[in-house]
């Protein structure tokens, strides 16, 4: 389908010439466009002149234009574009309007807009055309509203704290957020029948905003060197730090008064970077520079920040110190085996090889060792003995042989009975053979 025509409506007034645009098929029942807030407008208009020169500027659906000379006959055609589909509309019909001089009161009108942004810090600045007193009234307008086909005229809004102030500075930073994009402009007064408002200014806070040096501090461990970074603005500010996808360039090098040493570049991420190896008793200098690649941005190098390292200790006392520390640990561990084994060996000498004997008077046990205190002594073995005593009556042959029996007798005992009895039993065993014999 083809984008239609939209419509054009001019205005001249105080040497401006002011626009609105109608959508295409603003006043049709039935659309084929139905968002009217996809379009782009281009409008061209030149001087109507022989020596006329065609001119261009994207515009919203109600704009102005300025910078026209006075007392000149302008013409002016605008097209409907669709840029996201390469859509281009055809061209309303001319309409031409004529320029008026610009009212005496302008030369109050505060001139030559800017803002200065740092760390989401905004500034407006402008200059100021009389010596006189002149108030001034800072106010804004949301990006958004020009965009829709409406008047927005009476959308403008105060600048809190830059009302009726007398100096040509307005720090704006409380009506920024990094949602959109904002129109700001001045309103001029000197008593109450004299007036003018400046030129608009556009500000778009990511991209108007600039981004100041960070912070940088410095700290030493063994032979390392950290490098602390703060980001710009602070840890507080959240714009910078949510916002800003930052990376730091760290730029460092060996402060030494006899040789001049090269400069070494590094680049994190992160907000702590380390630098390894340094050397002891030099100075090390550190500055660092804070860039954001999606926005193209790069801040200022930090200050210039110095640290002395400390001596360092010397190598053969590092060795013995090493030395000594191994063989204490050494020391300590076999110290610690010999004990356990000596323990362990205590306990199994006490239980299998045990170094007490009994008394050898206890009855019933004689010589034999006990094998353990814990295990019961077997039962001593004794001999059984008997005595045999002949009895010779002298009336008959009959000899009657008596037996006495000894139970559980003791190895020791029978052996002395013996000893003591033996010529006795010698000669009755002669006497005995004889009798039977």
């Amino acid at each position: 389908a083809q984008i239609g025509p939209p419509g054009l409506e001019l205005q001249s007034t105080d040497g401006v010439i002011k626009v609105k645009v109608s959508p295409p098929e603003a006043n049709q029942r039935k659309k084929m466009w139905i968002d009217d807030l996809s379009f782009k407008y281009n409008l061209v208009f030149w001087e109507n002149s022989s020596h006329a020169q065609l001119q261009s500027k994207n515009i919203f659906p109600v704009d102005s234009i300025d910078d026209l000379a006075p007392d000149s006959t302008y013409c002016f055609k605008v097209q409907a574009n669709l840029p996201m589909e390469a859509k281009q509309g055809l061209f309303s019909p001319i309409s031409c309007v004529k320029t008026t001089q610009k009212a005496v009161h302008d030369l109050l009108c505060a001139t030559n807009l800017s803002v200065v942004a740092l760390n989401m810090k905004f500034l407006l600045l402008w200059n100021p055309q009389e010596d006189q007193e002149v108030n001034y009234n800072v106010q804004y307008l949301y990006g958004f509203q020009k965009k829709l086909n409406d008047d927005y005229s009476d959308k403008w809004r105060s600048v809190p704290r830059c009302e009726n102030i007398t100096s040509t500075c307005c720090n704006f930073s409380s009506i920024i957020t990094t949602m959109g994009f904002y129109y700001l402009r001045v309103q001029a007064s000197k008593g109450h029948s004299k007036s003018c408002l400046s030129r608009e200014i556009k500000v778009d806070p990511l991209k108007t905003n600039g981004i100041g040096p960070p912070g940088v501090r410095l700290d030493l461990s063994e032979s390392l060197l950290h490098i602390l970074i703060s980001p710009p603005g602070g840890a507080e500010n959240e714009f910078m730090r949510d916002n800003y996808d930052l990376s730091y360039r760290i730029l460092y090098w060996k402060n030494s008064s006899d040789k001049e040493e090269e400069v070494k570049q590094k680049e994190v991420k992160q907000t702590m970077a380390t630098v390894p190896d340094v050397s002891p008793s030099s100075l090390y200098c550190v500055k660092v520079q804070a860039f954001s690649q999606p926005y193209n941005k790069s801040s200022a190098y930090s200050q210039q920040q110095c640290i002395h390292t400390p001596a360092g200790t010397p190598l053969p006392l590092i060795i013995f110190g090493i030395f000594t520390s191994a063989l204490l640990v050494v020391l300590l561990v076999a110290t610690t085996v010999v004990f356990m084994f000596y323990h362990i060996y205590n306990k199994i000498k006490y239980v299998f090889f045990p170094s007490c004997q009994p008394p050898l008077n206890i009855e019933g046990f004689g010589t034999q060792l006990l094998s353990s205190p814990y295990l019961s002594a077997a039962e001593e073995p004794v001999e059984n003995c008997c005595v045999i005593e002949s009895v010779i009556t002298e009336e008959g042959n009959e000899i009657d042989f008596t037996d006495y029996k000894h139970s559980k007798q003791s190895s020791r005992d029978s052996g002395n009975y013996s000893n003591d009895d033996s010529s006795g039993s010698k000669g009755s065993k002669e006497t005995l053979g004889k009798e039977i014999v």
